[in-house]
């Protein structure tokens, strides 16, 4: 599993660091990141809950 944040679509509401605060922060401009080294998602199950709540879909998983 990769772990991706599109910064050209975050708007910065931060559900995702809400949902999965192990995997997901935001940097100084209030933009979600992925943690370093949590960019296979940590085994925190609640990576995809965190896709789901982001409101503009930048949040995404690879599973490949």
């Amino acid at each position: 599993m990769r772990v991706h944040v599109d910064k050209d679509r975050c708007v910065g509401a931060g559900m995702c660091a809400l949902t999965a605060p192990s995997v997901f922060t935001q940097d100084d401009d209030g933009l979600s990141e992925v943690l370093p080294g949590r960019e296979d998602g940590g085994g925190d199950p609640l990576v995809r809950d965190a896709v789901r709540a982001c409101p503009v879909e930048a949040v995404t998983v690879d599973e490949s």
